[in-house]
């Protein structure tokens, strides 16, 4: 069922109408955050040539780009790909606003630079600064004499656009749609793969036409695309109007309340001022204020643990296969096109490995155990990059690209699903945060690890050999720990479920109770008087019964 409209929001979400031009430039927002880093790999040869680095090196560029992108994420991700699930499978149960608020009040409180930025100004000029940011980032690239500086024009100033691009981008879809919110996240979700699709190519084409720095600088004109689809974010909502409107809207009654709420909390004796209240706030420990965003008691959850251990060795080889697949087509002397086709070939497959993936995790038969299922996933990952070095024709890694795309979908499609249905919804957000901040490091690590072992032995297949081990080590662990912590939990579910029905341990604690009554009531001179006090109703009470 969809959810009821919310009366709290100060007007009604409309649902289309001038949300789908919302969707649209959300989907171009996004696309690019999650396409851009990928499709960039194209020119890591090139550039290794003119810069004379190793692969470790430039694989630094899109590890910044990612984990900058990334962090700036956060929870975003988990909204995400949970619409774009709950679409296709039909599972409509958990919502992006079952975080809280409107949808994404939640994710703000994880993402503090934008969020500052979102509240102050709004979606529409966060967006279209997010997309400056990036071409200003892709124009000062081509400029740049040394990989130091393209660590910074293109790994941190076009990572940080893009990650401005993408949370006001989701916020505005939850602002505009309430009912058909799911729909509308999971087209806005669906521009990713559509963008690897066509982005590849064309980053192969400009640097053929233009060069590298040629690219790049029309790639910057390309990206302020952005800033034409932050325009589309049209402010909606009661912050849209002045202050005398909104009571006008909202109601009078609304303010009078909040006149006499004021009114009370100053004439109330009990109140402290407020210069104290912000002393008071001001004396509080540090750690408990950070508690108050993150939750850090989930550090003492067997399943979070098991996710979050098994999570962060996970992506010590999730990216680096990705970003390093067309610089391999083209080591053993596949044409740059066809190199670059294979990114597409596994864009088109990941769009439908997706909602495949939901479909079936919703089923009957998994649902009860998606944990393993989602083990599995990455362990199939991990042995997909284990055979890749035997593709040593363009069909091979065709193949190759076919199968990765698969495994890559499923993993995608379950990451945050897998991770709700260990810690709840009302914990969810803390513990998306908590596992995001953690893999950023790995994130940022696995990639140059990667090209650290092409520079040493020579040789792409130890870096596939690396990633599929580490892959099927963490989709091992996963599958051990989970079955592990499913017997755990149901051992203690019969535990709890004896004890409740099983009358001698209730006799058993009523009788410790009516002891410690009788150790606390013994005679003793300074409970005399109270002993009598209470002896006395009793012998009323028996006397008019005996009466």
């Amino acid at each position: 069922m969809s959810p009821p409209v919310s009366s709290d929001l100060g007007y009604v979400p409309p649902d289309g109408g001038w949300g789908w031009a919302v969707v649209f430039g959300a989907s171009i927002s996004v696309g690019f955050a999650y396409t851009f880093p990928k499709a960039f790999t194209i020119y890591f040869k090139e550039l290794q040539a003119v810069y004379s680095i190793s692969y470790s090196q430039i694989a630094w560029v899109t590890s910044i780009m990612c984990a900058t992108t990334y962090g700036g994420d956060f929870d975003l991700k988990a909204g995400i790909y949970m619409e774009w699930v709950n679409v296709t499978s039909g599972w409509m149960t958990v919502r992006l606003q079952c975080c809280g608020g409107t949808g994404l009040e939640s994710s703000r409180r994880l993402c503090p630079i934008s969020s500052i930025l979102v509240n102050r100004y709004g979606s529409r000029p966060v967006v279209m600064f997010g997309g400056l940011l990036c071409g200003i980032g892709m124009v000062s690239a081509a400029f740049c004499t040394s990989i130091m500086q393209l660590y910074i024009c293109v790994g941190f100033i076009t990572g940080l656009g893009l990650a401005l691009n993408l949370q006001p981008s989701v916020i505005m879809i939850g602002k505009y749609f309430l009912k058909r919110r799911p729909i509308a996240n999971g087209l806005a979700m669906a521009g990713s793969p559509v963008m690897l699709c066509t982005l590849a190519p064309l980053n192969q084409f400009l640097f053929d036409s233009f060069g590298w720095r040629g690219s790049f600088l029309i790639l910057g004109a390309i990206l302020l695309n952005c800033c034409v689809a932050g325009a589309l974010f049209r402010p909606i909502g009661p912050g849209t109007t002045s202050v005398k409107t909104q009571v006008t809207v909202e109601g009078k009654g609304a303010l009078k309340r909040d006149v006499t709420e004021d009114a009370v909390e100053m004439s109330s004796p009990t109140n402290l001022p407020m210069k104290n209240k912000t002393e008071e706030e001001g004396d509080r420990d540090c750690c408990e204020k950070i508690n108050q965003y993150l939750d850090f008691s989930l550090f003492k959850h067997r399943g979070f643990l098991i996710y979050l251990i098994g999570n962060v060795l996970m992506f010590l080889g999730f990216f680096a296969p990705i970003i390093f697949l067309a610089p391999y087509a083209k080591h053993i002397g596949i044409d740059e096109y066809s190199a670059a086709f294979l990114l597409s070939i596994l864009a088109i497959v990941d769009i439908v490995a997706r909602p495949t993936t939901g479909i079936i995790a919703n089923s009957k038969w998994v649902r009860p155990r998606i944990q393993y299922f989602f083990s599995f996933s990455i362990a199939f990952n991990g042995i997909c990059h284990l055979l890749c070095p035997l593709a040593s024709s363009y069909t091979g890694l065709v193949i190759y690209s076919v199968f990765f795309g698969l495994a890559f979908g499923m993993v995608c499609a379950m990451l945050f699903e897998t991770l709700m249905d260990l810690v709840g919804a009302p914990r969810f957000t803390s513990a998306v945060g908590l596992v995001t901040i953690a893999e950023c490091c790995t994130i940022l690590l696995g990639p140059p690890i990667g090209g650290t072992l092409i520079d040493t032995f020579g040789d792409y297949k130890y870096m596939f050999i690396k990633c599929g081990v580490v892959m099927v080590l963490a989709g091992t662990f996963l599958f051990i720990m989970n079955y592990y912590n499913y017997r755990m939990l149901a051992k203690e579910e019969k535990e709890r479920k004896a004890k409740e029905e099983d009358p001698k341990t209730v006799r058993t604690e009523n009788e410790g109770r009516n002891n410690w009554i009788k150790e606390t009531t013994q005679d003793g001179p300074e409970l005399e008087p109270l002993r009598e006090e209470q002896e006395e109703p009793k012998k009323e009470v028996n006397g008019i019964i005996e009466v």
